[in-house]
C-alpha cells in the first residue's frame, strides 16, 4: 500500500498515512483518461452560438427587381446568404456537445489519474489545512511551505467558506471537495493537494 508522509501547513512533517493500492497504487489507463478528458471538456463547452438564416434577419421581403429585362442576375431577397446583410447558410445554431462516462469508466479514469500523480510525485497530503479568518497570505504561505507549484488542486472533505475564498484569490489555485474529484482537474494540476481527512474520504469511495 502506498504510504504517504503527513504534514502541517508549516511543511512539518508530523506522520504518515497508508492508501489503498486500488487507488493511488492502480495502472494508468491511458485510453481511459484520454476519454474521460474529452467528454469533461466537450461538457463544458456551452454550445450558445447562434447565427440568423435568411428567414430569421430583417428586410428583404420583397423581390428587388423583376424577374427578366433588366441585364441583372434573378434575384428573389436582398437576404438571400450571397447578399450583404444577408442570411447565414449552415451556420451554427445553438446546441449540446454533451457527452455521457458511465459510472465504471469515470471511477477507472479517477484511479488511474490520482495514480499517475502517485508516480510522479506529486501528491502532497497535509494533516489539517483549516483557517481562522478569510486571508489569502495564510493559505499562499502553506502552498508554499509545503512545495505547491505553479497550478495545485486542493482537495478538501468538505465545504469550508475560509479556506474555499482564502484561496480563491491565488492564481492558479483551484479547491474541491473530496466527493467531486474528477480526472480532468487532477491531471491539469503540478500538484494535487489533500487534507488528510479528504484523502480517507477518496480512498473509501474509489477503493
Amino acid at each position: 500500500m502506498p504510504n504517504f508522509k503527513v504534514v502541517d501547513m508549516t511543511g512539518k512533517e508530523v506522520g504518515s498515512i497508508e492508501l489503498s493500492d486500488a487507488v493511488f497504487g492502480a495502472e494508468v489507463n491511458a485510453d481511459v483518461l484520454h476519454t474521460a478528458v474529452k467528454v469533461y471538456l466537450a461538457n463544458q463547452r456551452q454550445g450558445t452560438q447562434s447565427t440568423l438564416t435568411r428567414a430569421e434577419v430583417s428586410g428583404g421581403g420583397r423581390k428587388p427587381w423583376r424577374q427578366k429585362g433588366t441585364g441583372r442576375a434573378r434575384h428573389g431577397s436582398i437576404r438571400s446568404p450571397q447578399w450583404t446583410h444577408g442570411g447565414v447558410a449552415l451556420g451554427p445554431k445553438p446546441r449540446s456537445y454533451r457527452l455521457s462516462l458511465n459510472k465504471k469508466v469515470r471511477r477507472i479514469a479517477i484511479r488511474s489519474a490520482l495514480s499517475s500523480k502517485v508516480q510522479s510525485g506529486s501528491v502532497v497530503v497535509i494533516d489539517s489545512i483549516e483557517a481562522s479568518e478569510y486571508k489569502t497570505k495564510t493559505m499562499a504561505g502553506m502552498l508554499k511551505a509545503v512545495g505547491a507549484k505553479k497550478k495545485a488542486l486542493v482537495a478538501l472533505a468538505s465545504v469550508d467558506d475560509k479556506v474555499i475564498k482564502s484561496m480563491s484569490n491565488i492564481p492558479g489555485v483551484k479547491t474541491v471537495q473530496a466527493g467531486s474529484i474528477n480526472a480532468y482537474d487532477i491531471l491539469n494540476c503540478d500538484t494535487f493537494i489533500m487534507a488528510k481527512d479528504a484523502a480517507v474520504k477518496i480512498d473509501e469511495v474509489y477503493a
